[in-house]
Formats: structure tokens, sequence, C-alpha cells
């Protein structure tokens, strides 16, 4: 199950990254590379900040893999992607829900405490679209206005509740990511946002 939403994740990543990239009229390779950074960008910075090298799409293809595919897929149904900001905001959505527990599960199995799990989950979530963003001239999300990272904040408080009542784990892997994408969502629709600050 874990694994199974971890390449969900870096696909809807890779998909968000790629979409991103149409909307500024890139070539195929510049396409792939935004795809590829977005999807492995946070779990990059993750296991180099662990310890863990080589980090994990290296030592597994099947991610690599499957940011091909999901960067193709992207290109050819580019048409079929005609509200492309709806496309880009499920898609980033849906990562952000199941990367910020693979960082949480990738915190709680090198032994760190829970506050540093759940910062290492937000960071899993969340960089691969700061490079995304960064590389496309884009403010990233995360530090706009908008609820994004707060929201896999509250995810990962969420997990560590639950995590007490020892419930199953695939129980608890889809809760904490249906929570994350739920609050993601009506962020979005109901224009929740965190107050912004200027020097005037």
């Amino acid at each position: 199950m874990f694994h199974l939403l971890d390449i969900i994740g870096t696909i809807a990543f890779a998909m968000s990254g790629a979409l991103t990239a149409m909307s500024k009229k890139m070539d195929g390779f510049g396409i792939f590379i935004i795809a590829f950074v977005t999807a492995v960008g946070g779990g990059t910075l993750r296991d180099v900040m662990i310890g863990t090298t080589p980090v994990g799409w290296m030592l597994d293809l099947e991610y690599v893999y499957a940011i091909c595919i999901a960067s193709f897929l992207a290109v050819l149904f580019r048409k079929k992607f005609d509200k492309l900001r709806t496309s880009l905001l499920l898609f980033d959505t849906i990562g952000l829900g199941v990367f910020t527990l693979v960082g949480l599960e990738k915190g709680i199995n090198v032994g760190l405490h829970p506050l540093v799990c759940i910062a290492l989950g937000t960071m899993t979530a969340c960089f691969g679209g700061v490079i995304r963003d960064m590389l496309c001239a884009e403010i990233p999300v995360i530090f706009r206005k908008e609820i994004y990272a707060t929201i896999c904040i509250v995810g990962g408080v969420v997990f560590f509740i639950l995590k007490k009542f020892n419930l199953e784990d695939s129980f608890l892997y889809i809760t904490t990511s249906l929570v994350i994408i739920f609050f993601r969502l009506m962020a979005v629709k109901f224009k929740w946002y965190l107050p912004t600050f200027e020097n005037k």
C-alpha cells in the first residue's frame, strides 16, 4: 500500500509539473524536466537530509518510468485537460496528500521525533512544487497567501493522533491522505487564505 501510494504521488506531481510546463509553452524536453523535478524534488531533499543515499528514485527505476509515462500522457491528452487550472489543482492536490504521508513514514522509519516527521512530510510534499514554480518563473504556491503547506502540517498532526489508536496501516494512510486532499480542495473552493503582510 505504501509503495503504491508513493507511485501515485509521483505520477500526480509529474502530471502537475507537465501541465505547468505546457502552460509556459515549453518544448518536450522542458516538459519532462519540469515534470521530473516536481515529482522527485521534495523526496530528494528529504532523503539527503536524513542521510538516505543514493536517493530513492536512483535505486528504483519504477519512479523514473512513472514520470516518463505521466509526462507522455499529459502531452498526449493535453486537449482533454481543457480546464488546465482545474486539472493542475487536482493532480497537485493528490500529490500533496500522498507525499506528505510518504515523508512522515520516512521520518518514522529512521526514528525521528513526530515534529521533525511532520516537517519532513511537509517538505516532501511542497518542495517539488517550489522547484517547479521557480523554474517556471512563478512565485511558489507555498509562499503565497493560498493555504498549502499548512494543510500538510494539519495532515501530519491528524496522522499521529490516529496512529495512537493502533489503526490498520492501510486505513491510516488513506485517511491521512484524504484529509489533506479534502482540506486543500475546500480551501480553494471557499477561498480560505492565510493573512498576508506588507511593509508600507
